[in-house]
């Protein structure tokens, strides 16, 4: 379970988003069109932050990254490192357990056309910066694209030119906590091959690295 004072699934501060999630209930009733919640273990070492819900996967489903195809990449990964203990995310109920490891997004509810503005950020950022202070001191942040790269800054009251966005690139943050960004595992990213698996496993490989004590600054 995630904590009540961390996250509420009932926040309404976005009218667009609020609106459109409405929309999107009236034509899919069984849909969760709500915020959806971070998903994993409350102590985990390893935070993974994505953009936001899907339409048709987390906003469907109520779990970040499941029933889509952005997800297909991510747990294939989780499992293969050993932070799942199934290689597929399908739905709520599928016995799916993550250990070590938490995911939530920059924007926690579906935004039209899968683009948040800069005031739905901004808004939902208090979320991600409650979320940043419960982990352990010794965590690792990893970013799936610019959007949640950036949001991990803002949470820290960062500028955004503090560190650029890069593939595979560490940034130590104020608190000793160390950044990892990735491109998105979107269908996009994949079928282009801006994003490999194996670049996909190399990201995890440098969070194995930082775990074990060792950082390169980029």
């Amino acid at each position: 379970m995630f904590s009540k004072q961390v996250f509420n699934q009932e926040c309404k501060a976005c009218t667009r988003l609020d609106n459109f999630l409405c929309e999107v209930k009236q034509k899919h009733p069984d849909y969760h069109a709500r915020p959806v919640a971070p998903f994993g273990d409350c102590n985990a070492q390893l935070l993974i932050v994505g953009l936001a819900p899907g339409m048709h996967g987390a906003n469907a489903t109520g779990r970040p990254f499941t029933g889509d195809y952005a997800g297909l990449l991510l747990y294939e990964a989780l499992f293969e490192f050993g932070y799942s203990n199934k290689k597929y995310s399908e739905a709520l109920d599928d016995g799916l357990i993550l250990k070590n490891c938490r995911i939530t997004n920059a924007v926690k509810c579906l935004p039209p056309q899968n683009r948040p503005t800069g005031t739905e950020i901004n808004s939902c950022n208090y979320f991600l910066a409650e979320e940043i202070k419960i982990l352990p001191q010794n965590a690792v942040i990893m970013a799936l694209g610019t959007i949640a790269h950036q949001a991990v800054l803002k949470a820290y009251g960062l500028k955004l030119n503090t560190a650029k966005f890069g593939h595979n690139k560490q940034h130590q943050l104020p608190d000793g906590r160390v950044l990892v960004s990735s491109y998105h595992c979107s269908r996009y990213n994949v079928q282009t091959k801006r994003l490999t698996r194996e670049m996909f496993a190399d990201v995890f490989k440098t969070i194995a690295s930082l775990m074990s004590g060792e950082f390169n600054s980029s």
